[in-house]
């Protein structure tokens, strides 16, 4: 009678407030205790089979549990106090299974219908490798071979995997590649569908494997493969080459190649995204005369005119002379120069004397000037 049931939290071992899924663990726990398939012939297992699955249906269901712990169960049996039981305590069986019909399939091999088709097209998998370019290669683009390990179709049994070519038809699903078996649950018969154990869900086997592949259809193979680097690529991108990666399964596309780029370092060039940078070394007298000198770019040397006055750690612009633009190679970065004033060492007492002469004989610079004055009122 519905007057004798316990709560629904005491047959799951849990208190009120638990968690979904404390409920989920708890239920799954008892149901693997209690399942009928584990207990032929017990009455006493199967009741308490039928008590944890009734009250999980409720305690899962946020609404039915909501108001499960504000009225108890009538709350949730409408039939409760009638005596006019109706199946799992008036709900008129499970209805929606939702987890609970997951577990139930667990028990019964079910869910095959929710698996990938052993014969559906699948994609190859993806394969990786390190592309190593010079500093000039990245920035214009070059063709480069790789050597890269990936699975292809066995070119002996072109990935049938038999030695003959012939498939036969598996005699134990009869080529659907699923099986079909009825068990008894609860005084029903259940019928639920797996995956045929003898042909792995492909529905043909082949009785004749080939030597070469030992049946897979597939061999590993180390291939070279040309990948055109386009201009602009920097540090650390990828480069996606599309169907060299591993072969398909039932007719499904190759995977990809996806090559890392590694740039070497360059003894001169440096670079941030599309721009270049180096420094250029001049002498004291160009830097206090001005003059021209040569600039090292991409391009080659380029003539520069520096002012007269120019002081170490300077930065020139050249527009345009830096990397191309990705996908859009008339666009380019710039080149950026710094220019390194080097003190002369090494000179001779005439070249020493002129040195002193020349400093005696020159101003100070408002730069110089403000920075004395600064240290003479600092220690004034």
């Amino acid at each position: 009678m519905a007057e004798n049931k316990r709560d629904y939290y005491e047959v799951l071992g849990l208190q009120k407030g638990a968690s979904a899924e404390d409920i989920k663990k708890a239920y799954r726990k008892l149901a693997m205790k209690y399942h009928p398939d584990r207990n032929p012939d017990n009455k006493e297992a199967e009741e308490k089979f039928k008590e944890a699955a009734e009250a999980y249906e409720v305690l899962s269901d946020d609404e039915k549990r909501a108001k499960y712990d504000q009225f108890g169960f009538a709350g949730v049996d409408p039939s409760y106090g009638t005596g006019q039981g109706g199946g799992y305590g008036g709900f008129g069986g499970f209805g929606d299974f939702g987890d609970l019909g997951d577990i139930f399939g667990s028990f019964f091999g079910g869910g095959a219908s929710r698996r990938a088709n052993a014969n559906a097209p699948r994609r190859g998998e993806n394969v990786g490798a390190r592309l190593d370019l010079t500093f000039e290669e990245a920035a214009f683009g070059c063709e480069k071979e790789v050597q890269v390990p990936r699975i292809e179709n066995c070119s002996v049994c072109s990935g049938t995997g038999s030695a003959d070519g012939r498939m036969e038809t598996c005699s134990m699903c009869r080529g659907s590649g699923q099986v079909r078996t009825t068990q008894n649950f609860m005084g029903m018969a259940v019928q639920s569908t797996s995956t045929c154990p003898q042909c792995s869900g492909r529905g043909k086997f082949v009785r004749n494997p080939c030597a070469t592949c030992r049946g897979k259809g597939k061999v590993r193979h180390t291939q070279k493969i040309k990948v055109n680097v386009p201009a602009g690529v920097n540090e650390g991108q990828t480069i996606r080459v599309r169907g060299e990666g591993c072969v398909g399964t039932n007719g499904g596309p190759n995977g990809d190649l996806l090559a890392d780029v590694h740039i070497r370092r360059h003894p001169i060039f440096s670079r941030e995204d599309y721009t270049v940078y180096c420094e250029v070394p001049i002498s004291f007298a160009q830097a206090a005369l001005g003059a021209e000198i040569q600039v090292p770019t991409l391009d080659g040397k380029v003539n520069f005119t520096i002012p007269e006055g120019t002081q170490t750690g300077t930065v020139f612009t050249l527009s345009g002379k830096g990397v191309p633009v990705v996908n859009n190679p008339r666009r380019r970065g710039d080149h950026r120069f710094t220019v390194v004033v080097e003190t002369p060492t090494k000179l001779s007492k005439e070249q020493k004397e002129l040195l002193r002469q020349l400093d005696e004989s020159v101003e100070d610079t408002p730069k110089r000037k403000k920075f004395f004055n600064a240290i003479k009122d600092l220690f004034d």
